[in-house]
């Protein structure tokens, strides 16, 4: 039996070395529909990849720099989603279709010739991996979703329980806001900044040396697809939901979620449940920013969870 597992990890190692040898460190672009998409690749670790899909829509893959320690162990992928960061920026509303982001993803994943990969989404990119493991599951391995978001409607339910512990003014503000559609008053632009420092990044944004370059993410984009702030919901997801689809995940699955996540730990408890033998991990002290508020922990359960899918099976 020891020596059965011995030539197993022997042989997993082997395949590693030789699927993944191709990855090299550095960064490149690669054409979709509508423009090219900039990647980058860190770390030279052997190890099966992970390939992580970004926030927003319109937002910029900078705060998965914070993961570089992951890469002594394997591959990080990273890559600006079509029209923000380092990629060709638009405002071209055609091509704001989530089945385009899978292509997006798909290409990015051919381009690399991977075989087998991890799948790792934060906030919206948690949406874009379900879709992609939807459509394409084949080469998925295993999938983390870092303080999810699956449906619409439960994001703002969860932001409306948030809301009701901030102080009253900020509540006004926020209904008053809605009410009108007058997001840009200083008092909901205040609101907001007080939602943010409690439920988004609670601490300071951390920075990396790697991150060398200004991406902004895409404002328009942002506000076509979802709207003017986190707990405001006007864009084309509005009627987004694809909880019931969970239950279609058949691969290892760890669902994140920050102690203060705008993804409360109630609800990601609960996409948890629904996915069979799933894990779940809550970080202390975060909010939605898990990887600024609390990196290590945030770093240390991705890595647990990806030694516990490749532990040789007894």
């Amino acid at each position: 039996m020891l020596l059965k597992i011995v030539l197993s990890f022997l042989v997993f190692t082997h395949l590693s070395i030789v699927s993944f040898a191709q990855l090299k460190e550095g960064e490149g672009k690669i054409s979709v529909q509508g423009g090219q998409i900039w990647y980058r690749i860190i770390g030279k670790g052997i190890g099966t990849p992970i390939l992580m899909l970004h926030g927003g829509p319109g937002g910029t893959s900078r705060s998965f720099y914070q993961f570089e320690t992951i890469g002594n162990d394997r591959p990080i992928i990273i890559f600006d989603q079509l029209g923000s960061g380092r990629s060709d920026y638009h405002t071209d509303t055609s091509l704001l279709k989530v089945p385009l982001f899978v292509e997006q993803v798909r290409a990015l994943v051919n381009k690399l010739q991977l075989k087998s990969f991890y799948l790792h989404g934060h906030s919206w990119g948690t949406a874009l991996a379900l879709e992609y493991y939807l459509q394409y599951p084949k080469e998925v391995k295993a999938i983390i979703f870092n303080s999810p978001y699956f449906s619409t409607a439960l994001w703002k339910k969860d932001a409306d329980i948030l809301i009701k512990t901030l102080p009253d003014s900020i509540q006004v503000a926020i209904s008053i806001g809605e009410k009108t559609g007058d997001f840009k008053s200083a008092a909901y632009i205040n609101a907001n900044t007080v939602y943010a420092k409690n439920f988004g990044v609670r601490n300071s944004r951390l920075t990396s040396d790697l991150d060398t370059i200004m991406a902004a993410g895409n404002g328009f984009i942002y506000n076509y697809m979802w709207g003017p702030t986190e707990f405001t919901a006007t864009g084309t997801l509005i009627n987004y939901d694809r909880i019931k689809s969970l239950s279609s995940i058949k691969i290892p699955s760890l669902f994140i979620t920050g102690e203060y996540d705008e993804a409360r730990p109630q609800t990601v408890r609960y996409f948890s449940s629904l996915v069979k033998n799933s894990q779940f991990g809550m970080i202390e002290g975060a909010g939605h920013g898990t990887m600024h508020d609390n990196k290590l922990k945030n770093i240390q359960l991705i890595k647990d969870f990806i030694s516990s899918v490749e532990q040789p099976k007894k």
